[in-house]
């Protein structure tokens, strides 16, 4: 078996690593503990088994899901660190618990169809280029198209090439995300889904497929099919005549996931979703995940927490105009206690109107 050495484009892109305030002193440190999903098990005793305070070096992952685990009640953890609030690293701290929601990921393929070569060539380029592009301070994109054309025009030349091999290969690509055992493969078909055509049949099989790629076991593969699927969003409002629809579905799932990632793109993707007033989406997140977006909303890392306060205010029935304000004042608990608790006549009474 035999597969290409890709790298994930969400790899390149994710935020940038921790650089400490004292020259001489490299260290990550803990700045802010953020703890999700706990509904029954005491957010002491999860505190206990992290062992970490504000100020401390970053502890073992593996150590500190290892305690986690081991807590009456707690079924599954999942521990990252994300960069930065005041130069230091948030650590994200994911609870899963008997009897509450559970996000069922695909299992993993086992198949050995791969991309093609002369494809995966353009696309190494395409990421070496990337990252010069991260570092030359040029990483813009233009998601006007329904794909990503980068400002940079080296990538942007390499991505315009991604058009016709896609459309040569978008039943194969599609395979490799679904089918192959190497999820690097899968995340670079995820992302090169979104140049596929545009037509009835081909605009099927791409949403279907990054639909199917966001519950991918891989979270880089979860990444990368985010990504292009918010670009295909992008597209499919700005042409309606393409007639795609994106299903709230398995957004609304992976709001309560136990990767903080996943509620973080989740919740981007459905701020997008709501912002026609659509009444049965929100219904829905109510239904589904309103505690998950609460707690995504109470965020320290205030651009991880906007979307899920903008969607929090939406189910408070508040408008967009509302929302702003509350968000500029720092009256973030009396939209989140609004969303929890709705009254019928709701977007009186918050100030901002």
């Amino acid at each position: 078996m035999k597969y290409f050495c890709v790298l994930p484009l969400a790899a390149l892109l994710a935020p940038a690593p921790y650089v400490s305030a004292a020259p001489n002193d490299i260290t990550p440190r803990v700045g802010v503990i953020e703890i999700y999903g706990a509904r029954k098990v005491p957010l002491a005793k999860i505190r206990a088994a992290v062992a970490a305070n504000a100020g401390d070096p970053l502890p073992s992952r593996a150590m500190v899901e290892d305690r986690i685990n081991k807590l009456p009640g707690v079924l599954a953890s999942d521990v990252e660190a994300a960069c930065c609030v005041d130069r230091r690293m948030v650590l994200y701290v994911g609870i899963e618990e008997k009897d509450e929601p559970h996000v069922e990921y695909h299992p993993e393929p086992i198949g050995d169809i791969t991309l093609s070569g002369d494809l995966v060539s353009v696309y190494r380029e395409f990421l070496d280029n990337v990252a010069g592009s991260i570092r030359g301070r040029n990483a813009d994109e233009d998601l006007t198209n329904g794909y990503s054309l980068m400002a940079d025009p080296e990538c942007r030349r390499l991505q315009q090439l991604f058009l016709p091999l896609v459309a040569r290969d978008l039943t194969v690509i599609d395979r490799v995300l679904r089918e192959c055992a190497d999820p690097d493969q899968r995340a670079a078909a995820a992302y090169l889904l979104q140049y596929g055509p545009r037509n009835p049949r081909s605009s099927a099989v791409i949403v279907n497929a990054l639909q199917y790629g966001l519950l991918d076991s891989d979270t880089r593969v979860r990444e990368d099919a985010n990504r292009a699927l918010h670009a295909v969003m992008i597209g499919a409002k700005l042409h309606p005549d393409q007639q795609i629809r994106i299903e709230p579905t398995w957004y609304i799932e992976l709001m309560n996931s136990l990767v903080w990632s996943d509620r973080r793109n989740a919740s981007h993707a459905l701020v997008n979703l709501t912002d026609q007033n659509n009444p049965e989406t929100l219904r829905l997140v109510r239904e589904r995940a309103l505690p998950s977006v609460i707690e995504v909303a109470r965020w320290h890392d205030l651009q991880q927490a906007l979307p899920a306060f903008i969607l929090a205010g939406r189910l408070a029935g508040m408008t967009d105009r509302q929302i702003d304000a509350a968000w500029v004042s720092g009256n973030r608990e009396a939209v989140l206690k609004k969303a929890l608790h709705p009254a019928k006549k709701r977007a009186k009474d918050v100030e901002g109107e």
